[in-house]
């Protein structure tokens, strides 16, 4: 039997890190544990949970060659191009040029990797905050 780490089988069901461990949690997958705790998934429990097709049951596999973001409510959304991507530990630094203007944003590596993030790619930056301070030039 053939184990694979959980951030494997993530990838292999098209789903993110950690909605495969809320998974695990609720015990919607099986796995096994190893002696020092980690969750190790069986191939043939990745094979049941695509289904004979290869493809996430519940979803088409047409939807899921497209964009997954389909709506979000954060309205505070800024269309962007990714200028460039920094790794450098767990983080990601990614400045998106948006207009004339530039934005860096600090995120996960995992994300990074996650959003197969590139310089060219076209970006949402989506800004979320529970204070927003408006300025203007001194007359």
């Amino acid at each position: 039997m053939t184990l694979l780490t959980v951030r494997v089988a993530a990838t292999r069901l098209g789903v993110s890190y950690s909605t495969l461990k809320q998974w695990i949690y609720k015990g919607t997958i099986r796995t096994v544990t190893t002696s020092g705790g980690h969750h190790r998934i069986a191939e043939t429990e990745v094979d049941r949970l695509l289904g004979k097709k290869g493809e996430l049951r519940g979803t088409k596999a047409s939807a899921r060659t497209g964009p997954l973001l389909v709506a979000i409510s954060g309205r505070n959304q800024l269309r962007a191009i990714v200028e460039e991507v920094r790794v450098e530990g767990l983080l990601a630094q990614v400045r998106l040029r948006i207009g004339d203007e530039r934005l860096t944003a600090i995120i996960t590596r995992d994300a990074v990797d996650e959003l197969k993030l590139k310089r060219g790619d076209e970006a949402l930056a989506v800004i979320k905050s529970t204070e927003v301070m408006v300025a203007k030039a001194a007359t």
